[in-house]
């Protein structure tokens, strides 16, 4: 399936699910069918799906460019104010399933200087060709020369990300620990973070849940991998993880990780094993690098202060809860805001709820204020 006719798919999802499927009672400000809807066709005409590039356009307080980190396209934002001293910097990489999105316009303090990064997308390419855009985009940016020629301090970069950006942001995290220029923080919105189990209890009651339902977030992750329709429905069943990856569940077992109240009586079962081909022909789902709640306790360890994002009606909520619980275990200090109004998506389509969206942004934002 080509990226124009993914772009349709998930128009089409978006739109079935706001006329049929109603956000939960308790998220404040529902907006009207129509609304959404408008909404979804005014960010279809600025090529929030990729259509067309929009053209970096700076103002009075920043310049915006596009260039390259290391052939990795990014969009850099520096304040155009001169500072006395080195400026904070934000690595950020873009949701969109590793399918959709592109670099596009965001506000920013005049403190900081952001770059967000673009990778190339699935179906056209695979993983591990997101990652290693990203890590390698990464490792450029932290070399010497390049912070200098930013105006970055050093010891203040957080890499961050949302959905599919914060599964790289944690994956890339993981492993840039030995460069020599350390990350101080990294901020992960509502990312998903393994493959093993899509039964955990987020995704068992939230399968139906606008924007990001069970059936979409599967073929969003099975399309990272492969464009092999096999595994897509292994993942469905809950039936890919290979007898041999078996002691891999214990780093996500949700009964044993996740706080009692996201259990709502759900019981934990073993896992009914899949095939060992389909795990030879597509390994990149047991990668730790597609799922970084695979890391060993000893690779977590060397993490740098976190800020994690959680939304109540979310597939990949319990991914998310279960890293905190993992990273403090590990000792990692870590800031858990979880948003028990919030869902998945909020970032990209605010017109669905502007108070969660901004109420969401102003706590992000505040909260690298005080840390970065």
């Amino acid at each position: 399936m080509g990226r124009r006719s993914w772009c349709l798919l998930l128009l089409g999802v978006l739109v079935a699910y706001c006329i049929y499927t109603p956000l939960p009672e308790n998220i404040e400000e529902p907006m009207p069918i129509n609304t959404p809807l408008k909404a979804l066709a005014h960010l279809v005409s600025l090529q929030f799906f990729e259509f067309q590039m929009v053209p970096p356009t700076s103002h009075k307080n920043v310049i915006v460019t596009d260039t390259k980190f290391n052939n990795t396209p990014v969009r850099v934002y520096v304040p155009r104010r001169k500072s006395d001293t080195l400026r904070r910097s934000v690595f950020y990489i873009h949701g969109g399933g590793w399918v959709l999105g592109s670099a596009a316009y965001i506000q920013i303090d005049m403190k900081t200087t952001f770059s967000l990064h673009s990778y190339r997308l699935a179906p056209k390419y695979h993983f591990p060709v997101q990652f290693e855009d990203v890590y390698d985009a990464l490792k450029w940016f932290l070399r010497k020369n390049i912070l200098e020629e930013y105006g970055v301090d050093p010891g203040r970069i957080a890499v961050s990300g949302d959905s599919a950006g914060g599964n790289l942001a944690a994956a890339v995290a993981q492993q840039v620990w030995y460069v020599k220029i350390r990350l101080k923080i990294q901020s992960l919105i509502y990312p998903a973070l393994q493959t093993l189990d899509v039964e955990t209890p987020s995704y068992q009651d939230n399968a139906h849940m606008p924007v990001l339902p069970k059936s979409l977030a599967i073929r969003f992750y099975s399309n990272y991998i492969t464009s092999d329709s096999a595994l897509r429905k292994a993942m469905m069943s809950n039936q890919h993880v290979p007898v041999e990856a078996a002691p891999l569940f214990k780093l996500v077992n949700w009964s044993s990780l996740l706080p009692e109240r996201f259990l709502k009586g759900h019981v934990y079962k073993a896992p009914t094993f899949g095939s060992s081909e389909l795990a030879r022909k597509h390994p990149g789902f047991l990668d730790v690098r597609v799922a970084p709640l695979l890391a060993a306790d000893s690779k977590l360890r060397d993490l740098p202060l976190t800020y994690l994002v959680t939304c109540q009606y979310d597939v990949v909520r319990d991914d998310g809860l279960m890293y905190v619980r993992r990273l403090r275990d590990a000792g990692v200090p870590v800031t858990h805001n979880h948003l028990e109004d919030g869902f998945h998506g909020i970032l990209s389509f605010p017109v669905l709820s502007f108070k969660i969206y901004y109420r969401l942004v102003d706590e992000y934002i505040g909260w690298l204020d005080e840390n970065l």
